[in-house]
């Protein structure tokens, strides 16, 4: 039995010296080296990446005027379909295609024998009684006619006048002028041949000023007004200045554009209507820089742009405005005076990286001193 308990005392020993080694914690460092609390394992440093270089410049300053753009088509100022007004034959057609004509020049004459000769009987007629009532005003002042006489005298030389002028205006109807100077288009008709009333005679053309037409954007339509300066590049090279004549106030429907009307001078009628035209308005000069195509990029939202660097050499996007489209570079609005515009590696970063900037050689100074030169 003694030996039971002495068992029984020394697992009571063992299992009490346990729990106080447990209680210490130093159980974890068994088997490996121990590490004091204040040590801490060191922890690699990832190398610092350099910052990326880019070349920088701030562009001249210019004036320059606003170039939009238009792509139109010449017209004629007025265009008239001639017709007639009373059936008949053709007794006269003194024009043909390409002929020059003025306001009242006689298109077409119909046959009128009748009308005619009864033009020459109310001029006779009234040159009869305008004798009469001459005769009776001499008569009634000496005391040897009536009032009464002078005054049927006077009415019908009035009624001769209506007669005479009645049968003018008929005679008109057989008759086709020219409305307005111009030159004529096209002839419908033959001489001698038959036409109805209404008939279609010929179309005349009036070209000076010829019209450049076109529309433009609602983005544009506040640079401009009338009478702006507008050059009108043809399809056939020659390029002819005009104005501005008029802008509609009313969009179309379909293309949210305005018409818009350029007069050209064209005193020798050598600009055809229905020719292929590139309208460009200059309108008022504003502050802008000439930069290389190249500088333009793309921003986050997918607008065109450029890229700079602010005070703290971080990168930052400006929205561009497009002034004008030259052969020494683009000419660009919107880009604030003190902007160091990136010119190389703008593509290879991004807005808010820091960068280190590299000032423009001379000779990239020079190039964009010489751009801006040209376009003033």
């Amino acid at each position: 039995m003694s030996k039971i308990r002495f068992h029984k005392l020394a697992a009571l020993v063992v299992l009490v010296a346990f729990a106080a080694w447990m209680g210490t914690g130093e159980f974890s460092s068994v088997g490996s080296a121990q590490t004091s609390p204040e040590e801490k394992p060191a922890v690699a440093e990832t190398p610092k990446v350099p910052l990326r270089t880019v070349m920088v410049v701030a562009p001249p300053r210019v004036e320059h005027a606003r170039a939009i753009r238009i792509s139109g088509q010449t017209e004629a100022e007025k265009r008239a379909t001639l017709a007639t007004r009373a059936a008949g034959i053709i007794a006269e057609l003194p024009v043909k295609q390409g002929d020059h004509i003025k306001q009242g020049d006689l298109i077409l004459m119909l046959d009128a024998e009748e009308k005619a000769a009864a033009v020459e009987t109310s001029k006779a007629v009234l040159s009869q009684r305008k004798a009469e009532w001459e005769a009776a005003q001499k008569l009634t002042k000496a005391g040897s006619a009536a009032k009464l006489t002078g005054d049927i005298a006077w009415s019908n030389y009035q009624t001769a006048q209506s007669q005479l002028q009645a049968s003018e205006a008929e005679l008109s109807r057989n008759q086709v002028k020219a409305p307005f100077n111009g030159v004529v288009d096209r002839v419908s008709v033959e001489l001698g041949s038959s036409v109805a009333q209404g008939g279609e005679v010929a179309t005349i053309l009036s070209l000076d000023p010829i019209l450049a037409k076109g529309e433009i954007s609602e983005r544009d339509l506040r640079y401009v007004k009338i009478g702006d300066d507008a050059d009108v590049s043809l399809i056939n090279g020659e390029v002819v200045k005009g104005k501005v004549r008029y802008i509609s106030r009313d969009a179309t429907a379909k293309t949210r554009t305005f018409p818009i009307e350029i007069a050209v001078p064209n005193k020798d009628n050598a600009i055809p209507a229905g020719m292929t035209a590139e309208i460009t308005v200059r309108a008022d000069p504003t502050d802008a820089v000439v930069l290389p195509r190249s500088v333009v990029t793309l921003g986050k939202n997918g607008d065109l742009g450029i890229r700079a660097i602010d005070a703290a050499s971080k990168v930052v996007f400006y929205p561009i405005d497009l002034v004008d489209d030259t052969q020494k570079g683009l000419v660009l609005g919107g880009i604030p005076a003190d902007a160091k515009i990136i010119i190389a590696g703008q593509d290879l970063v991004k807005e808010g990286d820091e960068v280190q900037a590299q000032v423009a050689d001379e000779a990239a100074l020079k190039k964009l001193a010489e751009s801006a030169a040209g376009t003033q």
